[in-house]
């Protein structure tokens, strides 16, 4: 018998936004792993550290924070190794992602590595998505409206082309990139209707309409744009 492999979403950082599922494996969990910043600390290990049980084992995944795609792939085939050791000793392990799993969640790597082998359950969290929208009061979509999630990290041309033809827009993983995005935004005419928001739900939290945005912002940032009327009004 081997052990199950769990990817737990844990929301976008507020604790309370755990679900009661998330709590009741992480608190029960014998094995839990985690990214975690090379040589650093652990945002997603951060989130859950209320509900870690005392002599529970743990697996940190040290992701390096590179644009290269190679480094990464290396640290996740060996933290798929780590775990794939513990799941044949018939351990469960719950492994902690930030957000939502399968939502840019870094879970979906060690499930590539490890599904085919053994058996896993995903455990939806709160999106960043929804928090950010929650927390700047700001509805993305009613009735047909359709939303457009967009990397921050596109070519300027092609962030343009898809806001334009886009009705309600959030872009992620804004960081070194908003100089860019607002600019976009500016030359779109748009700039009014955007709003920023870093670090939705934590303690450092700032929500702000876009022409007041840093001029650098941190990584977990988004801009949520939206241009029709209210349909829900």
């Amino acid at each position: 018998m081997t052990g199950k492999l769990y990817g737990v979403g844990l929301g976008p950082g507020d604790p309370e936004l755990l679900t009661l599922k998330a709590h009741r494996l992480i608190s029960s969990a014998s094995v839990v792993a985690f990214p975690a910043l090379e040589g650093g600390q652990s945002f997603a290990r951060s989130i859950a550290a209320g509900a870690i049980a005392p002599g529970t084992r743990e697996i940190p995944i040290e992701i390096p924070m590179t644009t290269e795609r190679a480094p990464a792939q290396a640290a996740y085939d060996r933290a798929a190794e780590s775990i794939a050791t513990a799941l044949q000793s018939g351990q469960d392990v719950v492994t902690l992602c930030e957000g939502d799993p399968f939502f840019y969640g870094s879970f979906m790597y060690l499930f590539a590595r490890l599904s085919a082998r053994f058996e896993v359950e995903v455990v939806p969290g709160v999106t960043s998505l929804t928090a950010c929208a929650a927390r700047a009061a700001m509805p993305l979509a009613a009735r047909n409206e359709r939303v457009t999630i967009l990397p921050g990290p596109l070519p300027e041309e092609e962030l343009k082309s898809r806001i334009e033809g886009a009705e309600s827009v959030a872009i992620m993983k804004v960081g070194r990139h908003l100089s860019k995005i607002r600019g976009v935004i500016e030359t779109l005419g748009l700039a009014d209707q955007a709003v920023y928001v870093e670090r939705a739900t934590l303690p450092q939290e700032r929500v702000l309409p876009l022409a007041e945005a840093p001029v650098e912002a941190p990584y977990f940032s988004m801009v949520l744009l939206t241009k029709g009327a209210d349909p829900w009004l």
